[in-house]
């Protein structure tokens, strides 16, 4: 039963990188292959019974691409606490943000890493 919370997740985790939304495969082509500055980051990526958009697990550092829906969703809150709780940093964009000026999100990732240091 321990265990069935993760397998969920990392199931549905696999499920949903090949279903990106166009953010997300900006973002991803931007950070795949160590391509920020050496840091490895995972897409789509099981903590606990949550899915996170990215994680560089080196710096326990988690970006969230939010869309429209999110604003009104109150459980990113509990989510966002649970993650925190467990020493990870959570920047969060919104998808606008991405399509817009996704070299700004980027220098702004750069800064949380480097400060994580």
């Amino acid at each position: 039963m321990a265990r069935e919370f993760p397998d969920l997740a990392r199931k549905r985790a696999r499920q949903m990188r090949t279903e990106a939304t166009d953010p997300e495969a900006i973002f991803w082509s931007h950070v795949r292959n160590r391509l920020l500055n050496g840091h490895k980051f995972r897409r789509q990526a099981p903590i606990g019974p949550y899915i996170v958009d990215f994680l560089c697990a080196e710096k326990k550092l988690i970006v969230e691409l939010d869309g429209f829906q999110h604003a009104q969703d109150g459980r990113d809150a509990n989510r966002d606490r649970y993650l925190s709780s467990l020493g990870y940093r959570i920047v969060r964009f919104w998808n606008q943000e991405i399509y817009a000026d996704v070299d700004q999100a980027l220098v702004h990732v750069v800064e949380v890493l480097e400060d994580r240091a």
